[in-house]
C-alpha cells in the first residue's frame, strides 16, 4: 500500500518520458517526476519517497523532505490567505492548506502557527489544523511518572507552558519549573513529574529528586570552569540570581553544591563557590 503523507520505500518499475514509475508489492504505482529523478536511479532500485497530491490532485512521489508529515506537529509560516483558508510553507512545491474551520485563530500572511497535519478522508488531501488539542488525548496514558518524554511547546497559560507529550498527550510545565526561554514549537526533552487526577500531566524540564543532583552538579562544574573557577553564588544567594546564572532552582542548586562539596570538587566560601 502506498501511504499519502508518509515516506514510502518503493521499487523503480520503469523509466518514462514524464519520469519514473514506482510501485509497491501490491501492484500500486505512482509517478516520480523527472525533476526528482537522480542520475543514480535505475530500474529495480528501491527508493524512499514522500507521497502527496500535486496541484492537479494526482498522487505523486517526491524526494523532497517536508517540514511536517501526517500525524506530526510543527510550526509553519503562512504564505497566503484567500477566501477558503490559509496556505502554509511546509517545504514542498504545493503549499499545505489550512481551512478557516481548522484555524483556532484567524491566520495572517507572514505569521507562524503550530499545526497538526492529517489526511482528510473525503478528499484524500493532507490538511493542516491549528486546533491541535483534538488530536491529543489523556484518556489512556502511555507514559508513567518519572519517565523521560519528548515535548513540543504548545502555548502559554496562566500557570506555565502547555506542551505536547510524545505527540499523543497534553501536559503542563508550571512556571516554577521553567528555567530557560521557551518558544512555541520548540522540541525539548522533559520528565513526567506527576500524574494528577484526570490524567493531567505535570512536566518538569529537569530530572526529579536524587536524579537531579548529578546533571545539575555537572552543569555547575562546567560553568565554574568557564568563569575561572569561581561563581559568586552560595546558599544565601537569591533564587533569581541562581536562576539567571544557572537556569535552575535554588533548591536544586543547594543539592548540587552539597554533592560537589562532599566529593571535594568545590569549596564553599563567604563570597561564593570555588573549584578545587
Amino acid at each position: 500500500m502506498i501511504n499519502i503523507g508518509e515516506f514510502n520505500t518503493l521499487e523503480i518499475l520503469r523509466d518514462t518520458e514524464p519520469g519514473m514509475f514506482l510501485g509497491d508489492e501490491e501492484g500500486n504505482e505512482v509517478l516520480l517526476p523527472n525533476r526528482y529523478v537522480e542520475d543514480v536511479f535505475k530500474v529495480g532500485d528501491d527508493v524512499e519517497v514522500f507521497i502527496y497530491l500535486d496541484n492537479n490532485e494526482r498522487m505523486v512521489a517526491v524526494t523532497d523532505e517536508p517540514y511536517i508529515t501526517k500525524g506530526e506537529f510543527a510550526v509553519l509560516r503562512c504564505n497566503a490567505v484567500n477566501d477558503f483558508g490559509a496556505f502554509l510553507d511546509w517545504g514542498m512545491v504545493k503549499e499545505l492548506f489550512c481551512p478557516f474551520k481548522e484555524q483556532a485563530f484567524p491566520m495572517k500572511k507572514g505569521g507562524w502557527y503550530l499545526v497538526h497535519c492529517y489526511l482528510d478522508e473525503k478528499s484524500e488531501r493532507l490538511v493542516a489544523t491549528s486546533k491541535t488539542n483534538r488530536f491529543l488525548s489523556n484518556e489512556q496514558l502511555t507514559v508513567s511518572e518519572f519517565e523521560e518524554v519528548d515535548l513540543i511547546v504548545s502555548h502559554p497559560s496562566d500557570f506555565g507552558m502547555n506542551v505536547i507529550v510524545n505527540n499523543k498527550h497534553t501536559g503542563l510545565i508550571f512556571k516554577d519549573n521553567i528555567f530557560q526561554e521557551l518558544s512555541i514549537g520548540d522540541h525539548i526533552k522533559g520528565i513526567v513529574k506527576k500524574i494528577r487526577p484526570g490524567n493531567k500531566l505535570d512536566i518538569t524540564l529537569g530530572q526529579i529528586g536524587y536524579r537531579n543532583i548529578e546533571p545539575n552538579a555537572k552543569k555547575i562544574l562546567e560553568v565554574l570552569e568557564d568563569n575561572s573557577g569561581f561563581l559568586p553564588l552560595h546558599d544565601k544567594s537569591s533564587p533569581e540570581a541562581i536562576r539567571e546564572t544557572l537556569e535552575m532552582s535554588k533548591k536544586n542548586f543547594k543539592k548540587a553544591i552539597g554533592t560537589l562539596y562532599k566529593q571535594k570538587q568545590i569549596t564553599i566560601e563567604n563570597e561564593g563557590i570555588r573549584l578545587v
